[in-house]
C-alpha cells in the first residue's frame, strides 16, 4: 500500500474527529501529487495511538514452564531452573517459542521491541541466531532490537565476553549486563562500559534485583555513564532495591540518575512475583518507584520481561495490562497518572530507546494502533485491547469487538 487516508479519527479524550494521511509508510501533512490511488480507512470515531513499545523482554527463554519445576519461586531458583532448561535449547526451539510471544505481542499492539538474548559458553550463539531469524521474519509487523547480555556472569565465565563481541559484530545493537550474577559486579559494570564505547552501542543492565537497600551498584552505573559521556544511552532494569529506600535517599539518587542520563525500566509482573517472598505479612510491593523517579527527571518505562518461565509463570505480552498492573499496585488512578502509565509503554519508552520517528505527526513512521475506547486513560484503566494495528502503514492484525448474544 503506497498511500492511505484515515478519516473520522479521535486522537485524545474529546470527540473531535480528524484525519491522518500515510504515504510510503510514514505520516504526511498531505499526499503528494504522484501518490496515485489511495485507500480510505473510516475509523468511525475510534481512538488512534502510536504503537506500543516493549523495552525489556526475553524471547529466548519464554514459554518453558512445562520444562521447569517451581517450588520456592525465588530469583535464585528461577535462574537455576532456566539454566537447566537452557541446556536443551536448540535454534528451532528458541525460534518457535519466541514466535509464540511475538504473535501475542503484535495483536496486543506492540510495534517495537527490545529483546534481551543470553550469551554464555553453554548456549553459545544458539539463541542469538534464532532471534536474528525472528527479527527478519517478523519485520512486517514489529521492529526487533537485540540486546545481548551475560546472564551467567562475564568476568567469572571465560569465553562470554568473546561471544558478546561476536554478536555485536553480527547484528546485535545493544549490550546488556547482569552484574549481580558476577563475582565482581562493579568490575562487570566497568568492563561493559568499555565495550559499549568500543562498539558505540547503548547499554541495558539488569541491576540491584532484591529488597536489601545495602549494596547498591546503581551509583557505579551513574559514575561510569558520566565518565564515558553515555548519558541517555544507559538503561537499568528491575532496580527493586530503590523501593526499599526512604524518600530523602531516593530523591538524592534519582536526581543523580537524571543528571547522569541513566534511565529506569520497571518489570511489574516479574518483580511482584519474585520479590518479598521471605515476608509473610506487610509484604512489600518491590517495584521501582517510577512516579518519584519521573518527577525527578528520570526517563522511565514499564515492560513485560518474561512470559511463561520461572521468572514469570504467566503473561499475554500485553503492555496495556502491564501498565494497568503498575498503576494498580502503585496506586495511580487519576487521569494524569493513568496517562503517565500509558506513556511508560509508549512515548516515554520511545524516548528511552531513542526512537526518532515515533508518533502520529508528519514525518513519523506510520506504526499505529486503534482502540474502541472513550479515552487514552480508559485504555489503561479498562485494559482495553486494540482492535487493529498497522506497521509502516500496512495493516498487521484485526480483532473484532466482542458481541453479546442477548436472548
Amino acid at each position: 500500500m503506497k498511500a492511505m487516508k484515515i478519516i473520522n479519527v479521535r486522537l485524545g479524550a474529546d470527540n473531535h474527529l480528524t484525519e491522518l494521511q500515510v504515504e510510503n509508510g510514514y505520516f504526511v501533512e498531505a499526499l503528494s501529487a504522484d501518490a496515485g490511488p489511495w485507500e480510505t480507512l473510516d475509523l468511525r470515531g475510534q481512538l488512534v495511538m502510536p504503537g506500543l513499545i516493549e523495552t525489556h523482554i526475553h524471547l529466548d527463554k519464554a514459554c518453558i514452564m512445562q520444562r521447569c519445576h517451581l517450588q520456592e519461586g525465588t530469583l535464585a531458583e528461577a535462574v537455576a531452573q532456566t539454566r537447566a532448561a537452557k541446556a536443551g535449547f536448540t535454534e528451532d526451539d528458541v525460534y518457535r517459542r519466541g514466535a509464540q510471544v511475538l504473535d501475542k505481542a503484535i495483536v496486543q499492539g506492540t510495534t517495537h521491541m527490545r529483546t534481551h538474548v543470553e550469551l554464555d559458553p553453554q548456549i553459545g550463539l544458539t539463541g542469538f541466531h534464532a532471534i536474528r531469524r525472528l527479527q527478519a521474519d517478523y519485520a512486517w509487523a514489529i521492529t526487533l532490537e537485540l540486546c545481548v547480555f551475560p546472564q551467567e556472569g562475564m568476568l567469572n565465565n571465560p569465553g562470554t565476553e568473546a561471544l558478546l563481541c561476536q554478536a555485536l559484530e553480527s547484528g546485535a545493537t545493544v549490550l546488556g549486563g547482569c552484574p549481580y550474577m558476577d563475582s565482581d559486579p562493579l568490575g562487570q559494570i566497568q568492563r561493559l562500559f568499555e565495550l559499549a564505547t568500543r562498539y558505540d552501542c547503548d547499554l541495558d543492565l539488569h541491576l540491584d534485583f532484591d529488597l536489601n537497600p545495602e549494596g547498591l551498584t546503581v551509583m557505579e552505573v551513574a559514575r561510569c555513564t558520566r565518565l564515558h559521556g553515555w548519558g541517555g544511552r544507559v538503561t537499568i532494569g528491575h532496580v527493586t532495591k530503590l523501593s526499599a529506600l526512604p524518600q530523602e535517599s531516593l530523591t538524592v539518587l534519582a536526581l543523580e540518575l537524571a543528571e547522569a542520563g541513566v534511565q529506569v525500566t520497571c518489570l511489574p509482573s516479574t518483580d511482584l512475583f519474585l520479590m518479598g517472598r521471605d515476608v509473610f505479612h506487610n509484604k512489600p510491593r518491590g517495584l521501582a518507584p517510577l512516579a518519584h523517579l519521573h518527577a525527578c527527571g528520570v526517563t522511565c518505562s514499564v515492560s513485560t520481561n518474561n512470559v511463561g518461565n520461572p521468572f514469570t509463570p504467566y503473561g499475554d505480552a500485553s503492555l496495556v495490562r502491564q501498565a494497568n498492573l503498575f498503576a494498580n499496585v502503585s496506586q495511580m488512578g487519576t487521569v494524569p497518572q493513568l496517562l503517565q502509565c500509558l506513556a511508560w509503554v509508549s512515548s516515554e519508552s520511545a524516548r528511552l530507546l531513542r526512537l526518532k520517528d515515533y508518533g502520529l505527526l508528519p514525518g513519523c513512521r506510520a506504526d499505529f494502533i486503534v482502540f474502541d475506547a472513550p479515552s487514552p486513560a480508559a485504555v489503561i484503566a479498562e485494559i482495553s485491547a486494540p482492535v487493529m494495528g498497522f506497521k509502516g502503514g500496512r495493516q498487521t492484525f484485526s480483532r473484532p469487538v466482542g458481541t453479546l448474544l442477548r436472548p
